[in-house]
C-alpha cells in the first residue's frame, strides 16, 4: 500500500494571506487603481481568486486594461510573494525520503495554484497536484481527491489529508475515505466528523506522519 498524504495549499503549506496583501498592493500601484477599486478587489479576493474577479473589476470600475492582463499580473505577483517556511519544505523532503507519496489538493484556479507551488519550491517536493479549477469542482467533492490520487499514480486507500478547512479538507478527506489531520484555527462546524488528529502547525502534522508505522 502506498504511503499517500494530501496537503491543502493555502493556509496549510503556504501563507496566502500575507502574500495576497503584498500582491494586491503591488498590483494596485502598478495599475494606478483607485482606493475604491483596491478595496473592492481585496474584498473579492479575500477567500479565493479567479480570472472572473478581474473581469468584474474591469466592468465595475470601467478599466481600460484587459481582464486577462490583470489576472496574469496578479498570478505573477502572487507567485513572487507567497512563501513556505523552510521547516515545512524540510519536513516534506523527509516524508519523501521515508517513501511517502505527497499530493496537493487545493481549491483554486490551476494556473495560480501551480505558480504558487513553483514559486515556493513546493513543486519539487510533491508528486501530483489537483486544483479545483482543473475540473470545476471544489473540495469537499470526492472527485477532486480521486484526481489527486490519479495524478500521484496511487489509490486513495490508506491515505491522509492535512488541511485547515474543516468542511473542505477534513470533511472532504473523510468522505474520500482518508484519515485526517486538522490545523486548528477556524470554527469547527456542528455535525462534522472529528479529525483523526488536531495540531497547531503543519510541521506537527508531518511529525505525526513520520511516526506512522507501516506493515
Amino acid at each position: 500500500m502506498a504511503r499517500l498524504v494530501f496537503f491543502d495549499l493555502d493556509g496549510t503549506l503556504a501563507d496566502r494571506q500575507s502574500a495576497l496583501s503584498d500582491a494586491l498592493t503591488c498590483l494596485c500601484r502598478s495599475r494606478a487603481l483607485s482606493p475604491d477599486a483596491e478595496q473592492w478587489l481585496r474584498a473579492a479576493l479575500a477567500d479565493r481568486a479567479t480570472a472572473g474577479d478581474f473581469a468584474r473589476l474591469r466592468e465595475v470600475f470601467g478599466l481600460e486594461v484587459s481582464a486577462g492582463d490583470l489576472w496574469q499580473e496578479y498570478v505573477h505577483l502572487m507567485a513572487a510573494a507567497v512563501t513556505c517556511r523552510p521547516e515545512v519544505l524540510e519536513g516534506l523532503a523527509r516524508l519523501r525520503a521515508a517513501a511517502w507519496t505527497i499530493g496537493v489538493v487545493t481549491n483554486g484556479a490551476g494556473d495560480i495554484q501551480r505558480a504558487k507551488l513553483a514559486g515556493t519550491g513546493l513543486a519539487d517536493l510533491v508528486h501530483g497536484v489537483a486544483a479545483s479549477g482543473d475540473l470545476e469542482i471544489r473540495k469537499p467533492d470526492r472527485r477532486l481527491f480521486e484526481l489527486g490520487a490519479a495524478r500521484c499514480g496511487v489509490s486513495l486507500e490508506g491515505g491522509w489529508m492535512v488541511g485547515d478547512n474543516p468542511a473542505g479538507d477534513i470533511g472532504g478527506g473523510h468522505q474520500a475515505g482518508l484519515r485526517t489531520i486538522w490545523l486548528r484555527g477556524r470554527p469547527w462546524p456542528n455535525g462534522l466528523p472529528a479529525a483523526n488528529h488536531v495540531v497547531d502547525d503543519v510541521t506537527d502534522a508531518i511529525a505525526i506522519l513520520l511516526n506512522e508505522t507501516w506493515e
